[in-house]
């Protein structure tokens, strides 16, 4: 009898197997099984293969959907380049698509909460991808988006963990679509990782932070605990990104609208910080003239043939090149510097003290401004609407006849630090600076910011 061709047996690559199992469902055989050792390249769990069972039969190959996951004896991986000829240059860059303004009827105010003003904020701007994990004080913006979403041809994903969220987002991003989060402080602390890989690979998000008490858990009350962690500790190495303070449910609405042409304007993340209170609370809401229809930019990983030259990453190997990139992310710093610092003052070109305050404090201090008023005390409020970059050339132009700043905060003085260091590095020296504080989810009153400007002023009450 002629002697029978001896069949190949299948070549498995570890690194290239998701473990998905078909193979072992079609092996007859039954000696393909499930791993129990992670492939270091891949991260994934490959299937075993006992060779002294398999008849070669090469069905367990025809099952495998990955190609070269599963092979014939003696294949090896061949370099693309030498197969097909070195990537070249697309002949044109893909052309941007503009986004679109589309006009809205006039309708009456709404009254809404603030966590709820800030989603139809983020819908009026275009954000039809939103991100997260539920945690209070902040999950009612999640839970409209939900709710939302699904009809507006939108996705709302519950992840996993803060930590998917910040990945989900660095993904939709990249690919040039407007997308978000609500969190909480000790969410937030845990999307710090990712925010920083976003900041390196300038990759535009939106982050609202509606602050709970700290630090860990804490409690679910307002603070202003995480000043310090949004101005200068958004992950390692050097990274900012834009602060935004509302103080108001209208506020919220308009702030993050403001904040989703930010990211894009200069392909950084944009954070918003609330308080616990601010997130919560109702208000009149007045709606825009017009909402956004997004475009596409020209740099987006689209996936398609047009944009297959444009890469995303955070990931510089040689020294001089991630120095480079860091020098042009100092560059843009100085430009959101330059053109973005936002302030509102209420009564405070004429003011004599001046009170420092953001989000719910805010409010507290413009009441207390009326009152000191009327006794004849000159105050005034001055509201950073950024945080970073702290809007000093605004509080420049004050400080002729201020002669103190009163700082009026629900935290260990991390507003204060801002305003210190803002004065360092503008030269201004002299200034004095006293400062009312309350933290662990208290929040300064109305009666008792009256009671220390009189007493800063040495007027009896």
């Amino acid at each position: 009898m002629p002697k029978t061709k001896e069949r190949p047996n299948p070549v498995l690559l570890p690194s290239l197997c998701k473990g998905c199992g078909r193979c072992i469902e079609a092996c007859p055989k039954d000696c393909i099984t499930m791993g129990d050792q992670i492939d270091q390249q891949s991260g994934l769990i490959p299937v075993v293969i006992d060779y002294d069972i398999c008849n070669g039969c090469g069905l367990c190959i025809t099952a495998c959907p990955e190609p070269y996951g599963l092979t014939a004896d003696g294949y090896e991986l061949e370099d693309p380049a030498r197969l097909y000829g070195e990537r070249g240059p697309l002949a044109t860059k893909p052309d941007a698509i503009p986004a679109q303004e589309i006009p809205l009827p006039k309708c009456e105010p709404l009254v809404l909460k603030g966590n709820y003003a800030a989603a139809v904020g983020a819908l009026l701007a275009g954000c039809r991808h939103v991100f997260g994990y539920p945690i209070t004080p902040s999950t009612e913006g999640a839970e409209l988006m939900a709710k939302l979403l699904p009809d507006m041809n939108g996705v709302f994903l519950q992840a996993v963990s803060e930590v998917a969220t910040v990945n989900h987002m660095y993904g939709c991003g990249g690919a040039g679509l407007p997308c978000m989060t609500f969190t909480s402080s000790p969410g937030f602390s845990l999307m710090l990782e990712g925010i920083s890989y976003m900041v390196g690979a300038e990759v535009p998000a939106v982050f609202l932070n509606v602050m709970r008490g700290g630090p860990g858990l804490g409690n679910i009350a307002p603070e202003q605990a995480d000043i310090k962690l949004v101005c200068r500790g958004l992950g390692h190495g050097n990274t900012h990104a834009i602060v935004l303070a509302p103080t108001t449910p209208q506020e919220m609405l308009d702030l993050t609208r403001l904040a989703f042409e930010l990211t894009f304007k200069y392909r950084n993340p944009v954070v918003i910080v609330a308080d616990g209170y601010l997130g919560q609370m109702t208000g009149r809401v007045d709606l825009p003239d017009h909402m956004i229809k997004p475009g596409l930019p020209d740099w987006a990983v689209w996936g398609d043939h047009a944009h297959r030259n444009n890469l995303i990453n955070s990931i510089e190997l040689a020294e001089v090149d991630l120095e480079r990139r860091n020098e042009n992310l100092n560059d843009k710093y100085a430009k959101m510097t330059a053109n973005e610092q936002r302030a509102n003052l209420f009564r405070a070109d004429d003011a004599e003290i001046l009170i420092l305050a953001c989000n719910t404090p805010a409010r507290m201090v413009k009441g207390a401004v009326e009152k000191l008023r009327q006794v004849g005390i000159a105050a005034g409020l001055f509201h950073p609407v950024t945080l970073w970059p702290f809007p000093i050339e605004k509080m420049k132009s004050l400080l002729g006849h201020v002669k103190t700043v009163l700082v009026v905060e629900a935290s260990a003085g991390q507003l204060e630090d801002e305003l210190r260091l803002a004065f360092s590095h503008a030269g201004i020296e002299g200034m004095t600076i006293e400062n009312l504080r309350h933290m662990g989810g208290v929040l300064p009153q109305e009666d008792e910011i009256v009671r220390k400007v009189i007493e800063i002023q040495g007027v009896e009450s």
